[in-house]
């Protein structure tokens, strides 16, 4: 068959040679010699043995995939062992690629172990030149076979060489290698598709234009193209990407960068995506929102950096530019960027064992180092994503695995067998909260059915595997709250937020045979305020305004709120406001999310410092019934003020405070221009917890009252008690909202200071009641003795004292009845004097329970204490409502009210 081939092949060029066309006789020699060469296969074989490589040699682009294709048979026996390699040493085993570092994430193995042995390589580069080899292993002696001479890849790049004279060139793009499958070429001339053809040569001449660039590239893979070279000297329009292709993972920041030259003054610049039917600024992409970042400069690179990367933003991103009289093509290919995250991917090995890989979805960027956990706790770390040791098939181990550097974008944690195994997944990995907010951080957890929980807790600090319980943390005092809606979830909520809560927060748990590690990432906080930035730095009639945080808001699609001078401007779920203003000096502008009005930006000037502004001191007070507060702000009118008053916002007028009766006598406004305005309120009552807000006239301006101000709360103290270890009870002094400033708390007990008031939470080991012990406990806060919350009674079971010596006085009086009732029937006439006898005698001992001068030490304690069943706070005895019981003993006792 070859040779009848052949024969057709020569009978053509002679053909062609014969009606004159010698180049084309050699160009179909040529062709036709190729493609005989492509199909020919190499079998190598001896007793059995073979290994077909379906091409031999192989020449393809950088950045590329390949397929190496193979076959192999054997005699007999069992294959144990396949591989592929391109270096053999004398005397030793050649060595694995899927061992070699260089090709870690980026070698498939698609063969199996009967007689396929295909093998794909991904994001080729230059230096994966070389012959590659399949070797085999069976369970036989002598069972071994390498298949050669083998398969030799060539990898190359695209290069644009000129030729020619002075006045026009001649433009090929060019390789190291003649690239497999006749490829299509293409051509771009200052950033804008041209022309495409089967020929690397251009088809024109071009002419030598000191501005233009031109580039090459092989259809199916555009975004391996060449660098723009100038046709002439080096000052052309060109722009040249970094990377062509970037693999990140979900939830990370990128960069992608570029570095362009324009000839003349460049007036605008902007990254866009290749898949938008128009190019539109990322900068002004709703998708974008907050995430987007453009740096750099002329000449040098210009980066554009995505943060809280999400699977969506995989896509090419280009760059464009325009100058006086030109503008970059939107058609020349730029970064492509993939974004994965991590899976632990759980194949069997060995009898009772598994092999762990963690694979994604794109080879990762700058080859990571993988980070193991089991359990939770950290295990190795290892330049490849497959785990160095087969796993035994343990029903209760988890694995997960992550990238060093990104600890926080792990893999979620996979059980070996089963799906009962230990395993925490969170919510999420990271949270960008507003500065004097509320924040829940969630997971789930699961455990062996056979295993029972002992202990659960949150953390954020742990040394040598010693961790803190948060909720006992001086730091979060008042803020910290345990949340839970079924038996395999917990919730962490954090209120008033501050920026030093900035950190990474775990959950812990521990059971009767296990416990999870502290080392496994959890949820990153990251605490933000808002800030109006204001650009261009310099003067300029009209700025541009942005409401910036330094992360990522992770409320889903926030809207934005502005205000100009105090007066609710409008509202956008973009961050930047949507005209250019004007460069007032009077003017100033501040940004704000609905739902969070008060945690809004400071309020910025345009253009200088003297423009009207309001900043308050405070944007949230808590303080106690009773007490004194101090709302203040700083205020800056441009021109003399006339007149300034304190108002509530829940008021449909302003009105000002010192004018309305509810505040008589109470409130005292002070303060100067430019200086604190300050609002004093005494003997604060629960009905004064409001929003304040201040403003201020001019002769020709008045401050908006829609502006966000300080909002008060006005909160009591009660003693709440919980159980804690057995025999302890822990006493928590609580308050409705967080007192400000951080407060020093003071416990009394049985009306005597303690004498270290350190901590808000007392618990201590000798609060152990015994027998007929009762004490009382209360709380206050320093410089503030006089408003103490109420004394509660801290007893072991009172109520159920209570219950027993109303069933025994009960019965007493039961078998009183019944004697009288017996003497009455069978005494006649000395009845009554029997019945006279049997009176109590007040001065008896037998009854010195029912008297009032020689009453037990338990009976006092009824007196005086009335738990409610229902709650674990205690509240001191009222008469107004006195419990049943009470009434009942005093019934018995002929106690009067």
């Amino acid at each position: 068959m070859v040779s009848g081939y052949l024969f057709l092949v020569i009978s053509q060029i002679l053909e062609d040679y014969r009606v004159g066309d010698a180049t084309m006789a050699l160009r179909t020699a040529g062709r036709v010699l190729v493609v005989f060469l492509w199909s020919v296969t190499v079998v190598l074989g001896q007793d059995g043995w073979s290994v077909t490589y379906t091409t031999q040699s192989i020449c393809t682009l950088k950045g590329s995939t390949v397929d190496l294709f193979c076959s192999y048979t054997y005699p007999r026996g069992k294959v144990t062992t396949t591989f592929w390699f391109t270096e053999w040493g004398t005397g030793v085993e050649p060595e694995d690629l899927g061992q070699d570092p260089e090709y870690a994430g980026r070698l498939e193995y698609h063969g199996d172990k009967k007689k396929d042995c295909t093998l794909k390589i991904t994001d080729l580069r230059e230096r994966d030149s070389a012959t590659y080899k399949f070797r085999l292993l069976t369970d036989q002696e002598g069972g071994k076979f390498s298949g050669s001479p083998g398969a030799t890849l060539s990898v190359t790049g695209l290069q644009v060489k000129l030729t020619g004279g002075y006045q026009d060139k001649t433009l090929t793009c060019s390789t190291t290698c003649t690239l497999t499958d006749n490829p299509t070429y293409i051509w771009y001339k200052n950033g804008q598709h041209l022309d495409e053809s089967t020929s690397p040569q251009y088809k024109y001449s071009v002419s030598n234009d000191y501005d233009d660039s031109y580039s090459c590239a092989v259809k199916g893979h555009e975004d391996l193209h060449s660098p723009a070279v100038c046709v002439q000297g080096q000052r052309c329009y060109r722009v040249t990407n970094t990377k062509r292709r970037i693999c990140v993972l979900k939830g990370s920041t990128v960069d992608i960068s570029c570095t362009y030259v324009g000839y003349y003054s460049t007036t605008s610049s902007f990254w866009f995506r290749s898949d938008k039917s128009t190019p539109e600024d990322l900068t002004t992409d709703p998708g974008y929102a907050g995430r987007v970042e453009y740096t750099g400069t002329y000449k040098g690179p210009f980066t554009l950096r995505i943060t809280d990367l999400r699977e969506e933003d995989s896509a090419e991103y280009r760059f464009t530019f325009k100058t006086d009289n030109f503008d970059w093509g939107h058609s020349f290919p730029g970064t492509t960027l993939s974004v994965t995250d991590l899976q632990v991917k759980v194949t069997p090995a060995v009898e009772g064992q598994k092999t762990l890989t963690c694979i994604t979805t794109c080879t990762l960027t700058d080859n990571p180092t993988y980070i193991w956990y089991k359990n939770g706790q950290r295990l190795d770390e290892s330049t490849s994503p497959q785990y160095k040791d087969p796993v035994y098939s343990n029903y209760g181990d988890s694995y997960s695995c992550a990238v060093k550097g990104h600890e926080d974008h792990h893999s979620p944690a996979v059980c070996v067998v089963g799906e009962s195994c230990m395993n925490v997944t969170y919510t999420h990995q990271s949270i960008c909260a507003l500065k004097g907010s509320t924040v829940d951080i969630s997971c789930f957890y699961t455990h062996p059915s056979w295993h029972n929980v002992t202990e659960v807790s949150w953390f954020n600090k742990w040394e040598s595997g010693v961790t803190k319980d948060l909720s006992l943390n001086p730091e979060y005092a008042d803020r910290v709250e345990y949340h839970r809606q079924t038996e395999k979830d917990s919730t962490l909520r954090i209120t008033d937020l501050r920026e030093s809560d900035s950190t990474e927060y775990k959950f812990k748990f521990t059971t009767d045979e296990a416990r999870w590690g502290s080392s496994f990432p959890g949820t990153t906080l990251t605490v933000t305020g808002f800030q109006v930035e204001v650009t261009p730095k310099w003067s300029s009639e009209y700025k541009t305004l942005t409401c910036i945080t330094t992360c990522t808001l992770s409320n889903p699609n926030p809207i934005y709120i502005w205000y100009k001078n105090g007066q609710h401007l409008d509202e956008s779920t973009s961050p930047q406001y949507k005209d250019p203003v004007s460069s007032n000096h009077d003017d100033s502008y501040s940004c704000a999310v609905k739902g969070h009005e008060d945690l809004l930006s400071p309020a910025v000037c345009v253009q200088g410092q003297s423009c009207y502004r309001v900043t308050y001191t405070k944007r949230r007070i808590c303080v106690l019934k009773g007490s004194t507060v101090d709302i203040s702000c700083t205020y800056v009118g441009y021109y003399s003020t006339t007149s300034s008053f304190w108002f509530r916002s829940d008021k449909s007028t302003p009105e000002d405070l010192t004018r309305v009766p509810g505040y008589a006598g109470r409130v005292e406004h002070t303060g100067t221009y430019r200086g604190p305005s300050s609002l004093r309120i005494t003997d604060l009552r629960e009905e004064d917890s409001a929003e304040y807000r201040f403003t201020f006239k001019t002769n020709n301006f008045e401050w908006g009252h829609s502006f966000p101000g300080t909002t008060l709360s006005v909160t009591g103290l009660q003693v709440n008690v919980t159980p804690a270890v057995e025999g302890q009870k822990t006493l928590t002094c609580i308050t409705t909202c967080t007192l400000t400033d951080n407060p020093t708390y003071i416990w009394y007990k049985n009306g005597q200071r303690l004498d270290e008031p350190t901590s808000q939470q007392y618990s201590s080991n000798i609060l152990v009641v015994l027998g007929h012990s009762v004490d009382s406990y209360s709380c206050t806060v320093e410089h503030h003795e006089d408003l103490h919350s109420p004394a509660v009674w801290k007893q072991t079971s009172v109520l159920t004292a209570a219950v027993g010596i109303i069933v025994v006085v009960l019965v007493l009086i039961l078998c009183l009845s019944g004697l009288m009732c017996f003497r009455s029937f069978t005494g006649g006439s000395d009845a009554s004097t029997d019945t006279e006898s049997v009176r109590p005698d007040c001065n008896s001992d037998t009854y010195t329970a029912l008297n009032m001068r020689t009453m037990s030490p338990d009976y006092d304690t009824l007196i005086s204490v009335h738990p409610d069943p229902n709650s674990d706070t205690y509240t001191p005895l009222n008469m107004k409502t006195r419990s049943p019981e009470y009434d009942t003993l005093a019934n018995v006792r002929g106690i009067s009210h």
